[in-house]
């Protein structure tokens, strides 16, 4: 076999990887923030406090921890986030007017 045609079939070796491995990656209908926050590169903590200030849709759930819920964020509410970034804050809260003042 020849040098070209040898890199011809390691390529297709490496696109065949690489198609299994998309197919093995698994689209949840919601995400926990614990989930989210990986997605998004973020904290945990971060996460609920943006779901705590209305600066994601998200929605509490029960969690199979007795009466207690836990926030919930859709997939498509995740893809928002990425593309269009977080809501203004409901209760008016700025961090960066602490900063200025």
């Amino acid at each position: 076999m020849d040098q070209h045609n040898e890199v011809l079939h390691r390529l297709e070796r490496i696109e065949e990887a690489l198609r299994l491995l998309t197919q093995q990656k698994v689209v949840q209908e919601f995400y926990s923030t614990s989930d989210a926050a990986q997605v998004l590169g973020r904290a945990d903590f971060t996460v609920r406090e943006w779901c705590r200030h209305g600066r994601i849709h998200a929605e509490k759930r029960p969690c199979g921890r007795g009466n207690s819920k836990e926030w919930m964020i859709s997939f498509e509410e995740l893809q928002r986030i990425q593309s269009q970034g977080l809501l203004p804050a409901e209760d008016g809260f700025n961090r960066s007017s602490l900063r200025a003042g």
